[in-house]
């Protein structure tokens, strides 16, 4: 036997890992783990985000609570909903790497969208870095400003995709721009490049985003430092610039 004799506390095991099973069976409920590992959120902001009816992003969020892989908290009459741990957030980028690795869907869909933007040029983290020593590269985040203000990559200006034209001016033009968002699955850093490159500038997407940042062991700052003011030089200390990490 291969399992040993207890078959039936196996069965319970099982029966407890099924629990997450239940979250990841709907699409719009993995759609709500990816936004709330990037920065917590009130449920109204999740519905609109998700497009999703108020009630029925309330009873995902019940099903997600259900198998603890969100926490809430209550501020008024609002409740507030978080990733409940850094392993959630892996989880979920773990199932992002193996539908891009198992599903050939999957892998289309992001060639499509490439090629609908102009087929993106990507940079790696290694080639980021290096290119930020030389002062020649501006890391924009075109996340949300609250997922930025969560975390975001030392350096890099917080400049919205729904924001990014009426604020191109605030960038050089000389300077070569690297836009990042949610990781390699989210849509918002290649809109940001077309839409830049069509505009005349020079740029790329980072080829993946914060979350795989973070887990590369590379510096994250939070708050607000990034949210205005001209850049007339690049992301030198793109690393090591000086704020809150974690």
């Amino acid at each position: 036997m291969e399992y040993g004799n207890d078959a039936g506390g196996r069965t319970n095991l099982y029966e407890q890992l099924a629990r997450i099973g239940k979250v990841v069976v709907h699409p719009k409920r993995i759609e709500l783990l990816d936004l709330l590992c990037q920065a917590e959120r009130s449920v109204e902001t999740l519905a609109a985000a998700t497009d999703l009816k108020l009630s029925t992003a309330s009873a995902h969020l019940q099903v997600m609570r259900h198998a603890r892989l969100v926490e809430t908290r209550r501020e008024g009459t609002r409740v507030f909903y978080r990733s409940a741990g850094d392993e959630v957030c892996r989880f979920v980028s773990a199932l992002g790497d193996l539908g891009r690795a198992r599903l050939a869907e999957v892998d289309q869909i992001l060639r499509e969208i490439d090629a609908g933007h102009g087929d993106t040029e990507r940079i790696t983290r290694t080639e980021l870095l290096e290119r930020a020593r030389s002062g020649e590269v501006v890391v924009i985040d075109v996340r949300p400003v609250e997922e930025y203000a969560a975390g975001h990559i030392p350096g890099a200006i917080s400049m919205p995709l729904a924001n990014l034209e009426a604020r191109l001016g605030e960038i050089a033009p000389a300077l070569e721009i690297v836009a990042y968002c949610r990781g390699p699955l989210c849509l918002l850093a290649p809109e940001a490049v077309a839409t830049l490159r069509a505009r005349g500038r020079s740029a790329r997407c980072l080829a993946d985003g914060l979350p795989e940042w973070r887990r590369a062991g590379l510096p994250v700052a939070t708050g607000v430092e990034g949210l205005g003011g001209t850049v007339h030089g690049g992301a030198a200390h793109l690393a090591t610039k000086s704020g809150r990490r974690r």
